[in-house]
């Protein structure tokens, strides 16, 4: 009688996750000045210019890579790409850590997005996405626009070998700047759906979620500072009736 011997179960290889960039690494970010955005390729700083601080971004959900993007080759656009496919041992570790399924690469330019500008400009209204957004900029360059805890506009100047997500929910929007292309990887968990879903849109599930987990106390000190703002307001106008 013959024994048949089998191979012990393979044990499976544990990557580890990628540790995020420190703040000194992230992509320059800045508070847009108030009103509307006449020209939305331009830099679109105030004066002086007002930096945003990176804490304050990480603490509303936007968490950010460094790659290195010029060591590995990919398709000018390929819908879709097989993450499997990722030879980058970096992209490996954040695909797997993070469970990242699906993914795509697209360059956005006027030779190979039909309709460029009008892209572009849709690209620019302000909407959440029901799903994490992920992008890898594999070169070129853009500026995602976020709102910050206190609802202001915060530009953050992506460009090659930068990775950064955003958080379901998160009020945001995306344009090209003045050099007109972004070669980009975007990634995703299951069954990929890109459609935005523009604001107003504070009852959805979504914007909910975003609030509910990044939001909460933000707003109740934001509120409070309102409300103690007017307060204060309220009491220097009777400490001038007193005096008159």
């Amino acid at each position: 009688m013959s024994v048949v011997c089998e191979d012990p179960p393979k044990k499976k290889i544990r990557t580890d996750d990628l540790p995020e960039a420190p703040d000194e690494d992230w992509p320059e970010a800045w508070y847009m000045p108030e009103g509307d955005c006449d020209n939305q390729k331009a830099l679109n700083k105030k004066d002086p210019n007002e930096p945003a601080n990176i804490a304050a971004l990480r603490k509303i959900g936007i968490s950010y890579w460094k790659l290195n993007a010029d060591a590995f080759k990919y398709p000018v656009k390929a819908v879709p790409w097989d993450p499997k496919d990722a030879v980058d041992p970096d992209l490996m570790k954040i695909r797997d850590t993070r469970g990242y399924s699906y993914a795509d690469i697209i360059t956005v330019h006027p030779d190979h997005l039909p309709g460029y500008e009008d892209k572009v400009k849709s690209f620019f209204e302000e909407h959440i996405h029901d799903a994490e957004e992920i992008r890898y900029v594999i070169s070129g360059s853009g500026f995602f626009d976020v709102r910050d805890a206190g609802d202001r506009w915060v530009r953050i100047h992506v460009k090659k070998g930068d990775l950064m997500t955003l958080p379901e929910g998160m009020y945001h929007r995306f344009t090209t700047d003045d050099n007109d292309i972004i070669h980009a990887m975007r990634l995703f968990k299951g069954v990929p759906i890109w459609t935005p879903i523009n604001r107003p849109c504070d009852e959805h599930p979504s914007r909910q979620v975003f609030v509910k987990s990044y939001m909460s106390g933000e707003e109740e000190q934001i509120k409070k500072k309102e409300v103690d703002g007017k307060f204060e307001e309220k009491n220097e106008e009777q400490n001038e009736e007193c005096v008159q």
